[in-house]
């Protein structure tokens, strides 16, 4: 049942009949998986990965590392959930290692990035310290390469 998820994660528009033939399965034996999977949480969405630069939209990305004292009894849990309501806000992962969680954002300008940061995130009693890191250019997203690889058509010449 693994693989049904695998081929669903690579390319969440492919059909039951399609994973049924790739399997060796019958189509109504996928569509029970899919649906379960659904049903228990493990298939969150399918989503696609839009390439925002090729666009007319301006969106600036940030990852900002957090430093936080966490809540007696909660943990990171609470904080985390206190920032992932902002909409502002597109992934929140607890760390190990030198920061506590890792906040990725989307604004319209590095601006509003940072007031994001400097009103919401860093007046949170929570919070000791955060680093701001902008995203300048996305090369690999979600196992998807946005760059065009272009080949080098260059002949070397040898004397």
């Amino acid at each position: 049942m693994e693989r049904i998820l695998e081929i669903l994660e690579e390319n969440c528009n492919t059909t039951p009949n399609q994973i049924a033939l790739m399997l060796d399965m019958k189509v109504e034996d996928v569509e029970k998986a899919i649906e379960d999977f659904k049903s228990k949480g493990v298939i969150l969405k399918n989503k696609s990965v839009i390439n925002w630069e090729k666009t007319d939209k301006e969106i600036v990305s940030a990852m900002i590392e957090l430093k936080v004292t966490p809540q007696r009894g909660e943990g990171f849990d609470k904080i985390a959930e206190r920032i992932y309501q902002y909409p502002e806000v597109k992934t929140v992962l607890l760390m190990a290692g030198d920061y506590d969680l890792s906040v990725t954002i989307e604004g319209k300008t590095m601006q509003e990035v940072a007031l994001f940061v400097h009103k919401k995130l860093a007046p949170m009693e929570c919070i000791v310290s955060t680093a701001t890191h902008f995203v300048l250019k996305k090369y690999k997203v979600e196992n998807i390469i946005f760059e065009d690889v272009k080949k080098d058509d260059r002949q070397v010449i040898t004397l």
